[in-house]
């Protein structure tokens, strides 16, 4: 089965072709991260409108990367949520316009499931079952994972994502958005031993995460130091490297208990925040003394992107599911929990 995954929840327009035989055939990414860093964040009217501008192209462009026509197509997948509503229409409707128009069958597919799924694009790829730590912008979930559609949520953030809380942090640093990479890259030049910040939620039992208690005592910090005149660029290095080894510590002390609670031995680990080098380091530290193994995607499908769409709802076309014939999915609050496995799985 060859099918076109379609990404247009938030502000990165992905379109991809997988075959569940070959593999991945073609993807491509357009990222709208310069026009929105203008305005320190997204704009959800101007995220639209960018997707409508480029999906059609992109689509073209795999097509011909991938050596195909649109005809040769067996069934198209789209991010149905959560995310922006007006964004995940743009793809839910252009999904679903294609698919009556070629007469193949067309699914909506949950974002974070995507996600989920993105390591298995890679050669060496997780078996089930296994736990998943899914980190983003929006995002920053533990779920025990037994099969497709078969989640146990084990913890999730009860406040900011560990993506938010890296965008909050780097604007108070006066970074550019997205903040997760300047934060990061600016850390490297931090001194790890000048400022200790907590590590919020660890002091007691269970899997739940809060990073706004973070980003306050952040706020703070750059507060004092401006008073007190010692506010400079190597200041600012020091505050993002303990932001940042503050949000990996929670992390890995969760995943940690994540494995410990559920005895399994596999970690697979995906969304935006995956792609950061000091985690990723932790995490496999931490697994190799537990004898488990850390799997995440590659740089490039950490991020949004249409091939994990592709993937994902290629599972679920091949066990049967399809969406009913103007049943146009677009769902910008949807709990990873309301899932379920399959009934051809």
């Amino acid at each position: 089965m060859r099918v076109l995954g379609i990404e247009t929840s938030c502000d990165e327009t992905g379109v991809a072709i997988y075959d569940t035989d070959r593999g991945l055939l073609a993807d491509a990414l357009y990222s709208q991260v310069a026009m929105h860093a203008e305005y320190g964040g997204v704009v959800p009217e101007l995220a639209s409108r960018d997707h409508t501008r480029r999906l059609l192209p992109l689509i073209q462009q795999v097509l011909d990367e991938a050596g195909m026509t649109r005809h040769e197509l067996d069934a198209i997948a789209y991010t149905a949520g959560p995310g922006l509503v007006g964004a995940l229409m743009v793809g839910a409707s252009t999904a679903h316009g294609m698919a009556r128009a070629l007469d193949i069958p067309v699914l909506g597919v949950h974002h974070m499931e995507g996600h989920l799924m993105a390591p298995m694009l890679e050669e060496e790829s997780p078996d089930f079952p296994f736990v998943a730590l899914l980190v983003s912008g929006g995002h920053t979930q533990l779920v025990e994972v037994q099969g497709l559609g078969r989640y146990r949520l084990l913890g999730e953030s009860v406040d900011d994502a560990a993506g938010e809380a890296f965008d909050k942090a780097a604007k108070m640093l006066g970074l550019a958005y997205p903040g997760g990479p300047q934060v990061a890259r600016l850390a490297e030049n931090g001194d790890p031993g000048r400022f200790r910040f907590p590590r919020p939620m660890t002091d007691r039992p269970g899997l739940d995460f809060s990073f706004s208690g973070l980003k306050t005592h952040t706020l703070t910090t750059l507060r004092q130091l401006e008073r007190d005149g010692k506010l400079d660029g190597q200041a600012r290095a020091d505050v993002a490297r303990a932001f940042e080894e503050a949000v990996v510590d929670t992390l890995v002390i969760k995943c940690r208990r994540a494995l410990d609670d559920t005895g399994l031995k596999r970690l697979v680990m995906a969304g935006g925040v995956s792609a950061n080098a000091r985690l990723r380091e932790r995490l496999a530290h931490e697994a190799e003394k537990r004898s488990a193994r850390v799997y995440y995607p590659r740089g490039r499908f950490c991020t949004d992107n249409g091939a994990m769409i592709a993937l994902a709802g290629a599972q679920r076309l091949l066990a049967g599911e399809r969406d009913a014939i103007g049943s146009m999915k677009a769902v910008p609050r949807w709990p990873m929990a309301t899932l379920e496995a399959p009934a051809g799985a």
